[in-house]
């Protein structure tokens, strides 16, 4: 090992710990409130489709479950959320209400006063759920 080898492998660490001091939802050491908040995400999840700004806004909401919206993102952000497949259910959902047309189903998933998806993942859900 060369005198060069010791301060890369300082940087390397330094680097490591930089990245999992600034991501702690990567690194495991999420807060309290904030595995009460992925607990919270995983109920929602697990009866209907959300987008990632929705389900943000859902738990950090007053009407919602009034968490921190720092703690609401950290937590959404933790967890390993297909947000094209959550789309997919979305728009089942609505289609079965309603009858909608593509764009009219792409605008209600994409519109901040509805689902507030990305215009990519609701396209996504309106053609997979057979919507277009």
């Amino acid at each position: 090992m060369g005198s060069g080898d010791i301060p890369m492998n300082f940087l390397k660490v330094i680097l490591a710990v930089t990245f999992f001091a600034a991501a702690p939802s990567w690194a495991g050491d999420l807060t309290g409130p904030q595995n009460n908040a992925v607990r919270s995400a995983k109920q929602y999840l697990s009866m209907t489709g959300f987008s990632r700004n929705g389900l943000i806004h859902q738990l950090s909401s007053d009407a919602g479950e009034g968490f921190d919206v720092s703690d609401a993102t950290i937590a959404v952000d933790s967890m390993n959320i297909d947000w094209n497949q959550q789309a997919v259910r979305s728009a089942k959902q609505y289609l079965n209400m309603m009858g909608f047309s593509c764009k009219g189903l792409i605008k209600q998933l994409s519109s901040s006063a509805g689902e507030k998806y990305t215009v990519d993942q609701a396209t996504y859900g309106a053609k997979h759920a057979d919507g277009c």
